[in-house]
């Protein structure tokens, strides 16, 4: 069976629309030396059995965290995932779905939609939600053109320096092209520089970003900081990880205007990379400043409970001009996984694994440190279940690379995203690390060094 339908009548019918004689007049402006004068050596074709059996070979090439003990994070995270997340996602109702361009028609989306925003605004303390951006670093760059529309200020924008990398990058992405500075904080012993930050806003400062707990796991002195932030006029948006808000006050009570996160700790796998679940709410007086779709619950004509798009703000509905973003893409599967999450755990299920979280990691920070050779490199910090340590001389890639023959992923070099740091790992530990596994963490440390 061919892969490509086209009839040799079919391709001169093609040649002859467009005025050509041949392909090769076709494909004349690309040098012969780059064309292929035959096929590639790609070999003869395998029957289905051959390419299993080749498929399943490069996939035992593969080390999961099913077989390596996982402490990697920096936004990505080896947490549980209850059994129900995985059943009820894989229904073909919701597995199937798409976005809802006939959304009346489409109840269930719509109500799966509703619910998570419920959920997202109790465990955030905001008011709005939003039904789902791509990921957490896009999620974070739409905060910041929230903020620039809500404040109407095209000065600044500030980032600190322990905001994710690969957010602040993202966020650069976004408004490299547009009136607005973007200018990066300081840090001072591994959170925000609140000196250097009253010293940088200005009356034309639009938003303060800021990651809490931040990229280096510690936690940020938000008080502080919201105050500056509110004497100047300026949005303070925070990016929060939402298993932290288990135990940590949320982004309402702390007095944020707009928080975003990562969703994949709310049951969603490593998986190569992504994909990811982009959170967003704000307060309520922002709502129409709000990037992608809103679901709201009303009654219809026979006063029954239904549910709507109430803003669909996007470049596909209105003037481009006048859309607040364009996202055309809800992560409805994965938003949906999240719901289940939150219903499945509950608020105190969500706090024990909070709990479980910030004790695993505690314990495993003061053993790590009590090893010769080893220290914290934030002592004085705190931090909910991500730390920095120290290997004074070493080169923390090939400490993290000798761990890793003994079964451990030990963690994250840090070197290539914070120079000074290059002889730091970044240790994550989740609810899934037991004590046992935590104990065989120092001993293999203890070996590598």
């Amino acid at each position: 069976m061919p892969y490509i339908p086209n009839t040799d009548d079919d391709r001169r019918e093609m040649l002859r629309a467009i005025g050509l004689e041949s392909i090769d007049e076709l494909f004349r402006a690309i040098p012969a030396s780059v064309r292929l004068s035959e096929p590639p050596a790609i070999g003869r074709g395998l029957t289905e059995q051959e390419l299993g059996a080749l498929v399943q070979g490069a996939a035992k090439q593969n080390r999961s965290t099913a077989e390596l003990i996982c402490f990697l994070g920096a936004g990505y995270y080896d947490h549980f995932i209850p059994a129900v997340v995985e059943q009820m996602a894989a229904r073909n109702e919701f597995y199937t779905a798409y976005t809802p361009y006939q959304p009346e028609a489409s109840q269930g989306s719509l109500q799966a939609f509703f619910e998570y925003q419920s959920m997202i605004c109790e465990l955030t303390g905001m008011e709005v939600s939003n039904a789902s951006l791509y990921d957490g670093a896009s999620a974070a760059a739409e905060a910041a053109l929230m903020a620039i529309s809500v404040t109407r200020r095209y000065g600044r924008v500030l980032i600190s320096r322990t905001v994710h990398p690969h957010i602040r990058a993202v966020v650069r992405t976004y408004v490299q092209h547009l009136d607005p500075e973007l200018v990066e904080l300081a840090d001072r012993d591994g959170v925000t520089d609140v000196d250097g930050l009253e010293e940088a806003l200005t009356d034309e400062s639009a938003c303060v970003v800021v990651q809490h707990p931040n990229a280096l796991g510690l936690l940020e002195p938000m008080s502080a900081i919201r105050e500056r932030v509110s004497q100047r006029g300026a949005l303070l948006v925070q990016i929060f990880d939402p298993i932290s808000l288990g135990i940590l006050r949320r982004p309402g009570p702390l007095g944020v205007d707009i928080a975003v996160a990562e969703g994949q700790s709310l049951g969603i796998p490593l998986q190569l990379g992504g994909p990811g679940l982009g959170i967003l709410a704000c307060r309520r007086q922002h709502m129409r400043r709000m990037p992608g779709r809103l679901v709201g619950a009303t009654l219809d004509r026979d006063g029954r409970r239904c549910f709507v798009l109430t803003l669909q703000t996007r470049e596909q509905h209105i003037r481009r001009e006048k859309a607040t973003s364009n996202i055309c893409t809800n992560q409805g599967l994965l938003a949906l996984r999240a719901a289940i999450y939150l219903a499945a755990l509950g608020p105190h299920g969500l706090r024990e694994t909070a709990e479980r979280c910030t004790r695993h990691a505690h314990y495993l920070a003061q053993r790590v440190a009590s090893l010769p050779g080893v220290e914290l490199a934030f002592p004085r910090g705190r931090f909910f279940k991500e730390f920095v340590v120290r290997f004074p001389g070493q080169d923390a890639g090939a400490v993290a690379a000798r761990m890793l023959e003994q079964g451990i992923l030990a963690g994250l070099p840090l070197g290539s995203w914070y120079p000074e740091l290059g002889d730091c790992l970044l240790v994550a530990v989740t609810e899934k690390r037991t004590r046992a596994e935590l104990d065989r963490y120092v001993a293999a440390l203890r070996a590598a060094l």
